[in-house]
């Protein structure tokens, strides 16, 4: 599903963020991309989601060069992935309800798809009873929560999260990570960044270990 290949990034020459990163992730797969605070983990994730491009080598999705994606067509390929930001970026001024069904809506859904599915996950996330207030009033876990529903509301082929418990205690913590692995045994494949090795050893997932934007090992 998913191939770096001979991957370099470089914001400063003649630093690199990232060298000769050479990996892949199979459909269906749960991933974690493990490393200390600059290690390379959020710049890996900014790469697949488009938000940058290497400097040198390739990365597919699909088969597909991603770096050969057209501006304007970028928002194509990411209807594709599903992306859980560590600050949630969720929309402030739309109610949980209304962040949650924005990508069906984007999509072009039917408003009772919409309502149906924005419902089911609302359901499943524990977050119904939030579904009409604003994020402003919700607690870290419960922003989470939705920030995730969101996320996987258009049923996208490939989940990432970036550092996503980074502000959650411990307990919430794994209660993410079981939501995320319940999403991965319905199919969707998973990669997850995170620096939070006790949650890697307690998954036991595959796990890719990067240091100093180079790929340490990978299990």
């Amino acid at each position: 599903m998913l191939r770096f290949v001979g991957v370099y990034k470089s914001y400063s020459p003649p630093g690199y963020a990232l060298q000769n990163i050479n990996f892949s992730v199979e459909k269906g797969e749960f991933v974690f991309i493990t490393g200390p605070s600059g290690a390379g983990k959020t710049t890996i994730i900014k790469l697949i989601t488009r938000e940058e491009t290497p400097s040198q080598g390739r990365i597919f999705f699909r088969n597909t060069d991603i770096s050969g994606i057209s501006r304007r067509k970028i928002y194509l390929y990411r209807r594709r992935l599903g992306i859980v930001f560590q600050d949630f970026r969720l929309i402030p001024y739309l109610t949980v309800y209304e962040n949650v069904a924005l990508p069906l809506i984007i999509q072009g859904k039917k408003k009772r798809e919409v309502e149906r599915r924005t419902h089911q996950l609302l359901k499943e996330f524990e977050i119904i009873h939030k579904a009409r207030e604003f994020p402003s009033t919700l607690s870290g876990g419960e922003q989470q929560r939705v920030a995730i529903a969101r996320a996987v509301s258009g049923t996208p082929e490939l989940l990432l999260a970036d550092e996503p418990t980074g502000n959650l205690d411990p307990f919430l913590s794994r209660r993410i990570m079981k939501l995320f692995k319940k999403l991965n045994l319905k199919g969707t494949t998973v990669i997850v960044a995170t620096h939070d090795l006790s949650l890697v050893e307690e998954f036991g997932e595959r796990v890719i270990h990067l240091s100093y934007g180079k790929i340490k090992k990978i299990v």
